[in-house]
């Protein structure tokens, strides 16, 4: 099964994250991959640089950001694993190195499961 896992920051220190942190993210990714649970990942830009397309009282609009939410969405990444627990262990091994390599950093991430084309074929 495949998760998308999304990573949203609601506050962090100033200035770039620490070199401990970034070292043990990319000790973290070479694990993932070599498994074969980690199929992509990567950072995004800010919201400031995005749009939102929605559909409000049956029209759509589209509005340029940066968006009024606390928490900024800063990567994502795609993971083939068996289970929604073996996902959530991966999100949680990241989400640990920022709490204990980078005081101050507080965040959430999202453990999503993807659907693919078996999930929709007809009954055999």
């Amino acid at each position: 099964m495949r998760y998308l896992v999304t990573l949203k920051v609601a506050a962090q220190p100033e200035g770039p994250p620490p070199a401990d942190l970034m070292e043990a993210i990319f000790k973290l990714g070479q694990q993932a991959t070599e498994s074969g649970a980690l199929l992509d990942n990567s950072g995004l830009a800010p919201s400031s640089e995005g749009a939102r397309v929605e559909v409000s009282g049956g029209r759509l609009t589209v509005s340029d950001g940066p968006f009024a939410e606390a928490k900024e969405l800063i990567s994502y990444a795609l993971y083939e694993v068996r289970t929604k627990e073996e996902a959530v262990e991966w999100a949680s091994r990241f989400v640990r190195l920022h709490l204990d390599l980078w005081p101050g950093w507080q965040g959430e991430a999202d453990v999503l499961r993807l659907f693919g084309p078996e999930d929709f074929a007809p009954p055999a």
